[in-house]
């Protein structure tokens, strides 16, 4: 322990925000390929063959930043949801007999 005493609920809820939010952003692209792989075809009807076709199409017919689709509302939710769950965690330990 650097700090000598136990993480405070706040300490814990916003390591678990900025923790998430940066999970979020990172993986928002394996996110974009994994919403499309389950829709099954691209906006023409056409079905995709696997994860490197979604892809390479993607790239091709949106540019670099269609992976980053949805990244606001993404990085919010998780972000909000890790503050949540974090602070709540840590209060509880503090209140709960262990």
């Amino acid at each position: 322990q650097i700090q000598k005493r136990d993480v405070s609920p706040i300490q814990a809820a916003m390591c678990g925000s900025l923790g998430g939010g940066i999970a979020a952003a990172v993986t928002t692209p394996l996110d974009v390929v994994k919403t499309r792989l389950m829709i099954g075809s691209d906006k023409n009807g056409k079905a995709y063959s696997g994860a490197l076709d979604i892809v390479h199409k993607t790239f091709n017919e949106e540019g670099g930043t269609a992976f980053l689709k949805g990244i606001q509302p993404r990085v919010l939710w998780i972000s909000i949801g890790g503050f949540v769950f974090f602070g709540a965690y840590e209060g509880f330990k503090q209140i709960l007999p262990l």
